[in-house]
Order: structure tokens, then C-alpha cells, then sequence
């Protein structure tokens, strides 16, 4: 299938581990040239050396999304080394649960402040540039309890659903401007968490063991790959989803009870 993704332009923030830098690899290899985005320097020097290792030389920058300056300065980095942006991918973000009463404000505002008010702060950033392109997509990475809460998972599924909301509220806003905007859903997937949550839950655990434990609930009958949510994030992103806007599709092996 001819994605037709040579030569866009993508930014990904939580670039640097993970499905961020797993999508970020993968867009590299169709063409892009990508920039991301990510707190620490360490794991964002390796994500840019995996992506260097495809031909394609990236922009990595330091930044937090939670700054509004930061956020600006990626995006006008980017733009200053490639003439623009077509694609932005709103990854950054951690996972944060627990019981309602157990909640401080202050968790509550930090969470919020990371995973909504980052993706907005960096889609206002690119909309003007995807607008003078004729057009781009958004990617809003979430988790599937944005669909489906479950007890103890806030304050991460309140603002998930919060992402879900802007997703299709902002489809309709800048449509006009063939600018899609989708969200893909997370379930359980390999990302760079799973180590630390391992270590949390069950440190006498190995992390194969870990893994093979939580697959025990899917209906696949195991965790999902990091490149099978990057495979999706990269059609959202091609022309090959040229009608597809305003949606958010879950990856999880079939597990949660929602579409």
C-alpha cells in the first residue's frame, strides 16, 4: 500500500521511548522527516540514533509539553529545518491511577496539565502551518480507558477521556482545513512503563513473566507489540486514511468492552 508519507513532515512528542520512538522510527522509514520531542536526553539521543540508523537525519529537542514555551520552540524548530509541519503525534505521557479520594489536586492539575493542555499547547502550535501545507493530521495517543474507566484509574482515564473529547471536537473545527484529527487507543502494549510497573506490582517477577501474566487476560492471549501500535499511528497519519477523521480506534487485542 502506497502511504504516500515521502518527504511530510512529522513531530512526535514522547518521542524519545516506546511507541513515540517506535512511530517515529517507522515514519523515518516511509519518508518523513520527523522531529521529537522529550523530557530526557539520554533515551531521546537513542531514539534519534535509531532513527539516523533508517537515513533520514532527525531533530530531537529537549522539551516538556507542559511549557508553552517549549511546545513553540519545538514547533519552530521544526519548521525552521524543514519548512513545516504535516503530521503531529501528542504522545507524551505517563500513567498515573489511583482511587478517587486518594487523588490530590495537585495530581489532578499536573495530569491534566501533561496529556490535555500538552496536546493542545503543541496542536496550536502546528494547525497554522498545516493550514499554509493544505492540510495534515493530529494523533492523539490515549489509552482505552478514556472508553472505559475502571475503579482506581484516576486521574489518567479522566483526562484521557478529556483527549478523547478534544479529538472529536477539534475534527469538526478544522476538517474544513483537510486537517484529520484521530485518536488511537492503547491497551495493554510494550512500552518503556512496563519495566516500572513491573518492579511496583511484582518485582519477584521476571519481566517476560511479567508480561506473559497480563497477556493471560486478552483475548489474543498476550500483550501487544509496540511496532503494532506504531503500524496503526502511521496509516493515521498517511494518505491511505484520507477519510478517516474524528475517530479514535482501540489497540488491545480485543479486551476492552467498548469500540
Amino acid at each position: 500500500m502506497e502511504l504516500g508519507l515521502d518527504g511530510k513532515v512529522a513531530i512526535i512528542t514522547g518521542g524519545s521511548e516506546g511507541i513515540g520512538a517506535e512511530t517515529a522510527r517507522l515514519l523515518a522509514l516511509e519518508g518523513c522527516d520527523v522531529a521529537i520531542g522529550a523530557r530526557r536526553e539520554g533515551p531521546l539521543a537513542e531514539a534519534a540514533a535509531a532513527i539516523r540508523a533508517t537515513g533520514r537525519e532527525p531533530l530531537a529537542q529537549s522539551m516538556d509539553v507542559m511549557s508553552a514555551e517549549d511546545c513553540a520552540g519545538l514547533v519552530a524548530a521544526t519548521i525552521d529545518r524543514f519548512g513545516g509541519v504535516d503530521i503531529l503525534i501528542n504522545n507524551a505521557g505517563t500513567s498515573r491511577a489511583g482511587p478517587f479520594e486518594e487523588v490530590a489536586d495537585e495530581i489532578w492539575q499536573e495530569d491534566l496539565d501533561l496529556k490535555l493542555y500538552g496536546a493542545i499547547r503543541m496542536a496550536r502550535q502546528c494547525l497554522p502551518s498545516m493550514k499554509e501545507r493544505g492540510g495534515g493530521r493530529v494523533i492523539n495517543i490515549l489509552n482505552t480507558g478514556a472508553k472505559q474507566p475502571g475503579a482506581g484509574s484516576m486521574p489518567t482515564t479522566v483526562s484521557r477521556a478529556a483527549g478523547l473529547a478534544l479529538t472529536k471536537a477539534m475534527s469538526k473545527d478544522v476538517a474544513p482545513d483537510n486537517i484529520l484529527v484521530n485518536a488511537v487507543c492503547i491497551g495493554q502494549v510494550k512500552s518503556a512503563q512496563w519495566p516500572r510497573f513491573r518492579e511496583q506490582r511484582a518485582p519477584d517477577l521476571t519481566d517476560e513473566e511479567f508480561l506473559a501474566r497480563i497477556g493471560e487476560n486478552i483475548p489474543l492471549g498476550r500483550i501487544g507489540e509496540t511496532e503494532e501500535a506504531a503500524n496503526l499511528i502511521v496509516f493515521l497519519a498517511s494518505s491511505a486514511a484520507s477519510f478517516i477523521t474524528g475517530t479514535a480506534i482501540n489497540v488491545d487485542g480485543g479486551a476492552s468492552g467498548v469500540w
